[in-house]
């Protein structure tokens, strides 16, 4: 479990107190160990200063307000030890990559743009060659594979990365949309039209990926979208949503409490369910007041 993050951007003034994000993972009533790992961090310009003739207190303040957020989910594949191990060196990964490679200053041009994107793809596919590489280090580890759902904005955009089963969702004005498609054999018949979307989701088949980080197959979703104040973001792993559905999802991010109750609520409704899986769920949102009134809409069917 993790506490809140609190941080400000610097288009349209957004000030700290408006951005509010929390994260909350839990192993569980069934399985043994926790295969899930989460990440929330504010992104900044910073400067380290080795030696000067000024006290610190007459250089000021040496980190710069937010320049964005990574949100990440991230669900480890097979139950295995591997598993494990598979979903922290995606995470490891990344943070390593976004620290020492990316370039976090950049305008709103479509150069830019397409250079960002170009290099959040990259952190992912470095990540999958990493899994790839640590697979072969032992019996116990080879096959290692996992999910991973990565969200980066810098306001007014988000920049989604999607490879698995982990979903992203956002609430705008009272609709709730699936910002990502499950990479499942479930989903493949859905869109085949073999399936209908309840019996696609009761299936067995609607957790057997065939596109992990570290798998044979790893297909990466990468979508823009923009963002507005009111908007609230949900990452999380399918152990909520093996008990939660998309309905009761708005239904809790509607209510006008903060991040940290939301998360909370939601991995405390999956575990009353039976908890059958680890459950993960980070939440972000600018949101500075209670949502406004909207009659029940049924959240939007999957992209894609």
């Amino acid at each position: 479990m993790t506490g809140p993050i609190t941080g400000s951007t610097e288009v349209n003034k957004l000030r700290p107190e408006q951005i509010d994000v929390y994260g909350l993972t839990h192993p569980g009533k069934v399985r043994s160990e926790n295969q899930d790992q989460f990440l929330i961090a504010s992104l900044h310009k910073s400067m380290m200063v080795h030696y000067s003739s000024l006290t610190p207190d007459h250089l000021g303040r040496l980190t710069s307000d937010s320049r964005g957020f990574v949100f990440l989910v991230a669900d480890g594949v097979g139950g295995g030890p591997g598993g494990q191990m598979a979903s922290g060196t995606a995470l490891q990964g990344i943070v390593d990559y976004v620290i020492h490679a990316m370039d976090l200053n950049i305008q709103l041009d479509e150069t830019a743009e397409e250079r960002f994107l170009h290099q959040l793809r990259r952190s992912v596919e470095r990540s999958h060659e990493r899994i790839r590489a640590s697979g072969g280090d032992s019996k116990e580890n080879r096959g290692m594979a996992t999910t991973l759902t990565m969200v980066a904005v810098r306001w007014p955009k988000a920049y989604l990365v999607h490879v698995g089963d982990s979903r992203c969702y956002r609430l705008r004005e009272g609709r709730l949309d699936r910002m990502t498609k499950d990479q499942t054999m479930a989903q493949v018949l859905l869109d085949a039209g073999a399936m209908t979307p309840h019996t696609a989701e009761a299936s067995g088949l609607s957790h057997v990926l065939y596109s992990a980080l570290g798998a044979k197959e790893a297909n990466l979703e990468v979508v823009t979208e923009d963002t507005q104040l009111e908007d609230v973001m949900l990452l999380c792993s399918d152990g909520l949503t093996k008990h939660v559905t998309d309905t009761e999802i708005r239904e809790h991010l509607m209510r006008p409490v903060g991040a940290k109750e939301m998360c909370e609520n939601l991995v405390n409704l999956a575990l009353e369910r039976g908890g059958s899986d680890n459950v993960t769920v980070v939440i972000g949102t600018s949101r500075s007041m209670p949502p406004p009134v909207a009659s029940p809409e049924t959240s939007a069917p999957p992209r894609g």
